[in-house]
């Protein structure tokens, strides 16, 4: 339950955090709070009903307290990362796993058609995630999206022996991991493979991606402005070398498939003509107000499956990531009206939206309400192809994962990494 005493709780952490001091709100802000919220959210209030630019409005309306302005911003950002706020499961504590759509892949391989994704975007801990690893097993999930750069795998290991252990079978399971950007030197990809699987406590893994085409390391909860001294920009000869040992990888049977990861079309050409296994899947941001739909339909025209992360729109990335021109998709009105139509939280349906399209959404929680209403999204019925049609109409070409800590001279602007004029930046 998301509860009015939750949001006075909030609201006073902050003002004490801000003004120094252990008083309750003034009398103006909790006014305010009393003439904007209900006293509770239960499942079937349907939160979107109430949602949160409504209760920024009567935020605003008490703004002649001066103490209320930072709870503006603050409250905003702290109830998008508060998943505690998306409790938005039906009836039922889980999902029959038989009913989860699959996708079949190039090799005839069947994936499951939505993943949890596990990265914490520097704010959950490793334990809470390998926690949410089973709760979602639990209630149906068996595709698991993990990179050895989110520094949990040796937790979420222990977290799948367990799943294997309370009787689903490995080959139920469908694992991924991913390639970080300091290991793409060709004596590193064999070795960094076997560490991700010695973590997560496997024979194989079912795919393996390049996390990133560039070999340029960031360090973890870095701002921003930082950058590798190193960094170099997408060198077509160095990724086949990459690549090369990817397909080694297939080889000696440590991984199922191989995947691209933040690509584009020019540099995803260059690798399908050189390449000797192509890429199963490419994994990239896809949510209502970043469809990518050219890119989309290419990637698939390619017997290439899109995943795709970031299909709420990630309101807990972490704060490099943000700028003042991101939009939130589950806050658009069209959205909002939809979900409302369907019963389901905003969030919910851009789950549902996505997989409906074809691609393979991943969202990430830690909430077993919010994990098993994700997987309930996807054996729900369907949206209607008027409402899919209005869905594709409020695309704005927001990409909310910018990746300026990748770029690699000084003065660029982060499209460079993205090839959006469809040449490769030097």
């Amino acid at each position: 339950m998301f509860t009015y005493h939750t949001v006075v709780s909030v609201f006073t952490q902050f003002y004490r955090h801000e003004n120094s001091c252990s008083s309750s709100l003034p009398a103006p802000i909790l006014g305010g709070l009393q003439d904007t919220l209900p006293q509770s959210y239960e499942p079937d209030d349907k939160l979107h009903q109430h949602s949160l630019r409504s209760i920024e409005r009567g935020i605003q309306r008490k703004r002649e307290v001066d103490a209320a302005l930072p709870f503006h911003s603050i409250f905003h950002t702290t109830l998008m990362q508060d998943t505690s706020i998306f409790n938005v499961a039906g009836e039922g504590s889980r999902v029959d796993p038989h009913r989860v759509p699959f996708r079949t892949l190039h090799s005839g391989a069947r994936i499951p058609a939505i993943g949890l994704g596990t990265f914490g975007s520097d704010n959950v801990s490793g334990e809470q995630i390998a926690r949410a690893t089973e709760e979602a097993a639990e209630v149906g999930f068996r595709h698991f999206d993990c990179a050895s750069v989110y520094d949990n795998e040796h937790l979420i290991g222990g977290a799948i022996k367990n799943i294997i252990q309370s009787g689903i079978p490995r080959d139920q399971l469908w694992i991924n991991s991913k390639l970080w950007n300091d290991r793409h030197g060709e004596d590193d990809v064999v070795a960094a493979c076997q560490k991700s699987l010695d973590d997560l406590g496997l024979d194989y893994l079912d795919l393996y991606f390049v996390h990133w085409p560039f070999p340029n390391f960031h360090a973890k909860g870095v701002d921003v402005s930082s950058r590798d001294p190193h960094a170099r920009p997408y060198i077509h000869e160095e990724f086949m070398k990459t690549w090369r040992q990817m397909e080694r990888l297939v080889d000696e049977g440590l991984v199922r498939h191989i995947g691209t990861s933040n690509m584009t079309r020019a540099k995803l050409e260059l690798l399908l003509r050189d390449c000797r296994i192509g890429p199963a899947c490419n994994e990239m941001e896809l949510h209502p107000h970043f469809q990518q739909s050219e890119f989309f339909e290419w990637v698939r025209s390619q017997n290439i499956m899109p995943i795709g992360y970031s299909p709420i729109g990630s309101p807990a990335r972490p704060q490099r990531d943000r700028t003042e021109e991101d939009t939130a998709p589950i806050e658009d009105p069209l959205i909002v009206q939809i979900a409302q139509k369907h019963g389901v939280h905003p969030a919910t349906l851009c789950v549902k939206w996505g997989q409906q399209r074809g691609q393979i959404p991943i969202p990430f929680s830690t909430n077993p309400k919010n994990i098993l209403a994700n997987l309930q999204a996807v054996v729900s019925p369907p949206l209607s192809d008027d409402e899919m049609r209005r869905i594709a109409d409020v695309d704005r070409n927001c990409r909310l994962i910018k990746g300026q800590v990748f770029l690699w001279r000084d003065g660029q602007d982060w499209r460079d990494l993205w090839d959006e004029d469809g040449t490769i930046a030097p």
